[in-house]
């Protein structure tokens, strides 16, 4: 490993920056600094840089991507203003950890990826679901075939009462889409690597806004100004890959169902799993048995994973757990199946 401490910057310094990402950071000291943070709300990036003792503090993130100082950088801005910081960070020679999605479409998505190749920088995604040591220990018994071929899975990011009643989550001109782009990425992400990412080539699906516009639906996480509700509140896909498997992807910010729901069931012809909680199936003596590996320390902080393993990739030159390209990917997949809803047909992906 290279002696150099990392010099990071924080692009956003909002909810995610502080209660995520900076916090990760500051946990390894050994490895980074925090040497500035930039919001275009001055009070919050003041705030941030107290509390985690930043020295410098800017309104204009250029100005952060200036320092010869900072080596990298965390992208912690809403959906839209994830595209421009991460182009010009590249260019600046910085290395980019974005959180996700990775963009407000494919085409953002793909330029950005480009970005990071040509200068030649780490890109990663902050899908921090597969730093979990369940999803971890899922991926051993994966990639040691005792679930053999996977050919079907579903994946479900269903909240009952969960439209976000702050920021701009209902705001599809500033977000992308409500459920699908902001919770379902992440089940479908892991879903994927759990898969050993096969190509997405199809989607089909369909989006319903049956309850964001209404006065009357009670808010568990706050309630939202339904006067302005521009997303859908649930969606459903289902999405074809290269090697003939399919995945059923299911999201919603509010559905009448009996409690929150947040796994990914998985099929094989060896075996069967659940991600949360984690439950291996298989049949064995011609009976099926159903167990739940236990492990220590399950409940790490996943964002403070994901941060460190971003720090090492830099330092030790290898290759990010979430890539750009797997950002890409899951980009492509959220636009099909939008499209699909649209023209009420199934959608290739380029």
């Amino acid at each position: 490993m290279s002696k150099k401490k990392l010099g990071i910057g924080i692009i956003g310094s909002g909810g995610i920056a502080q209660g995520a990402h900076m916090p990760g950071y500051a946990a390894i000291p050994d490895l980074c600094e925090i040497v500035a943070v930039a919001d275009v709300n001055e009070e919050t990036a003041r705030t941030a840089a107290q509390k985690f003792n930043v020295k410098h503090v800017f309104t204009d993130y250029r100005k952060l991507l200036e320092m010869d100082e900072v080596d990298a950088v965390s992208v912690c801005t809403p959906n839209y203003l994830h595209y421009e910081p991460t182009i010009l960070a590249f260019q600046a020679g910085k290395h980019v950890l974005c959180e996700k999605p990775i963009a407000m479409n494919a085409k953002q998505a793909a330029e950005m990826v480009a970005a990071g190749r040509k200068a030649g920088k780490k890109f990663m995604v902050g899908y921090n679901l597969r730093f979990a040591p369940t999803s971890q220990l899922l991926k051993t018994y994966i990639d040691a075939g005792d679930l053999g071929e996977i050919y079907f899975a579903r994946a479900q990011a269903l909240r009952r009462r969960g439209i976000p009643g702050w920021g701009v989550f209902i705001d599809k001109s500033k977000q992308g889409g409500g459920p699908l782009i902001d919770i379902g990425v992440h089940i479908l992400d892991l879903t994927l690597w759990l898969m050993g990412h096969p190509k997405p080539i199809a989607a089909s699906g369909m989006t319903y806004a049956k309850f964001g516009h209404r006065s009357d639906v009670v808010g568990f996480m706050g309630q939202w100004d339904y006067k302005n509700f521009t997303v859908e509140d649930f969606a459903v896909g289902l999405v074809r890959l290269e090697n003939g498997a399919t995945i059923s992807l299911e999201s919603s910010f509010v559905a009448n169902i009996p409690e929150d729901v947040f796994t990914s069931t998985l099929c094989g012809t060896e075996g069967g799993a659940l991600t949360h909680p984690l439950t291996i199936v298989r049949e064995q003596h011609r009976s099926l048995q159903v167990f739940k590996p236990e492990i220590p320390n399950p409940n790490i902080n996943t964002h403070a994973a994901e941060v460190k393993h971003f720090c090492e990739c830099i330092l030790n030159d290898t290759e990010p757990l979430t890539t750009g390209e797997h950002g890409l990917a899951v980009a492509q997949v959220m636009d099909a199946i939008y499209a699909s809803s649209e023209a009420g047909k199934e959608v290739p992906i380029a």
